[in-house]
């Protein structure tokens, strides 16, 4: 098999979406389509790879780096686009695959079969297909171009709905735009392609008649029409999200987890969930969280750049920001958020608490309502707990502040300085207590209140 390089069409602005955000960066899973689409090139090896977008997308580049960008200056159709990527690409001995920046959902094994398929001889002389077109059979094929085969099964020509007759409208086998070309043909085949239409466009759908005047040939890959959704509003935006959550679910089902409410629960793309993990109703999860084996993640909990080690037990309520590090068999309980903080291993943090910037030890406790106070406006600062502390409730760690190994705060203290290993730090006002006060404040009050009656 030769090499392999892809052209990713992503200069749409997608005015149907009515947004300042470039269509292929709204987010599916956590991920911009066109993360999903080169997310599912990575696994084949892909020599070079081209994004072509349209002239002022620097997001659209800083999204797709440290992949390379070609800019097409002039919106002239998909031909005219492919090109732009010339320079980029180059001449390759090998395949040379054409995507679109808002289909994220074709899969590496299609891509790769449409590749195997591209590669493979097709006579004794080793004749390779010119060009292998992916095809889909949607329920309503309404709108889209209809691929139209022979005998032999060999693409003819792709005709577009509005172009189609009645005999070839009732054509099931539809054309979803994603190719696969001869590297060594491509650049001639695209300067072959004319524009005499309508719109005076360059059309890349003509590459399978400029192939066939040549010698060549094209065939076709068919493929579940799922994968083949095109994205163009944001009423197909969340069908798409839908889709997406339906097929990360399957994913963590097949993996072992027990996810309690389904329907409730939102995953992302890079999700790594470990087996035995039970999920409750109501979970979000964001980029980047992974998840151990036997972990219990309680109903209402929202978790982000994080990873949870083993045994772990998370909320319900509970809010894990990025940089969060859960040891094992540590619990993270309801209403406590952590944000760039680890928990060492069967540390506790039960409720109604904030732990930033903090390093918690093994088998420490903290009380409700603890807050490590690290930032001060300008600069955030770091709390360190050692193993086996105690932070009594009510407690205010002031970062930079290390409490040691085996020391107690008691509650409601308001920590600033160092605390020693295995000593009590008590830092809070002195209790004043005035006997027989408070019955002679009711029974004044009493007096003021019906003196105004």
């Amino acid at each position: 098999m030769g090499e392999i390089a892809a052209i990713v069409l992503a200069a749409g602005k997608g005015t149907r979406m009515k947004s300042a955000l470039p269509k292929v960066l709204h987010r599916i899973a956590g991920r911009s389509m066109v993360g999903h689409v080169l997310d599912n090139l990575a696994a084949l090896k892909v020599a070079k790879t081209a994004v072509v977008i349209a002239p002022g997308m620097d997001s659209v580049a800083k999204e797709v780096a440290p992949h390379a960008v070609a800019v097409q200056q002039d919106q002239l159709g998909t031909a005219h686009a492919a090109a732009a990527a010339r320079n980029v690409i180059g001449k390759i001995d090998g395949t040379v695959l054409v995507l679109f920046g808002d289909s994220p959902f074709v899969t590496a094994e299609t891509i790769g079969r449409m590749v195997a398929r591209r590669e493979a001889p097709t006579s004794a002389q080793g004749d390779r297909p010119t060009v292998v077109v992916l095809g889909m059979r949607p329920n309503d094929p309404s709108g889209y171009g209809r691929l139209i085969t022979d005998a032999e099964g060999n693409l003819t020509a792709i005709v577009e709905h509005r172009d189609a007759d009645e005999q070839q409208r009732a054509i099931g086998l539809c054309n979803s735009g994603v190719m696969a070309i001869d590297g060594a043909q491509l650049w001639g085949l695209i300067d072959a392609i004319e524009n005499k239409n309508a719109k005076q466009e360059y059309y890349l759908t003509d590459i399978v008649g400029a192939a066939r005047a040549r010698g060549g040939n094209a065939v076709v890959v068919e493929a579940p029409a799922d994968e083949l959704i095109g994205i163009n509003s944001r009423a197909e935006l969340a069908t798409a999200e839908a889709l997406c959550q339906q097929r990360l679910r399957a994913r963590a089902f097949e993996g072992g987890v027990t996810l309690t409410d389904p329907a409730s629960v939102f995953l992302c793309a890079d999700t790594r969930l470990g087996q035995d993990v039970t999920i409750g109703p109501n979970v979000v999860f964001g980029p980047g969280v992974t998840v151990a084996d036997n972990v219990e993640i309680r109903a209402f909990c929202h978790i982000e750049g994080a990873a949870i080690e083993s045994g772990a037990i998370i909320g319900p309520y509970a809010r894990l920001r990025p940089g969060s590090k859960i040891g094992r068999d540590a619990h993270v309980g309801n209403f406590v958020e952590t944000k760039n903080a680890t928990l060492g291993k069967g540390a506790k943090a039960n409720h109604l608490t904030y732990l930033g910037d903090a390093e918690v030890g093994a088998k420490s406790n903290i009380g409700a309502g603890t807050i490590t106070c690290n930032y001060d406006g300008f600069l955030k600062e770091k709390t360190v707990i050692g193993d086996n502390a105690f932070i009594g409730s009510n407690s205010a760690l002031v970062a930079p502040v290390t409490i040691g190994a085996g020391a107690i705060v008691a509650a409601g203290s308001v920590i600033t300085r160092d605390v020693e290993a295995d000593a009590l730090s008590v830092a809070r006002g002195v209790q004043t207590d005035k006997p027989g006060w408070a019955a002679k404040f009711r029974a004044a009050r009493e007096a003021f209140k019906k003196s105004r009656s």
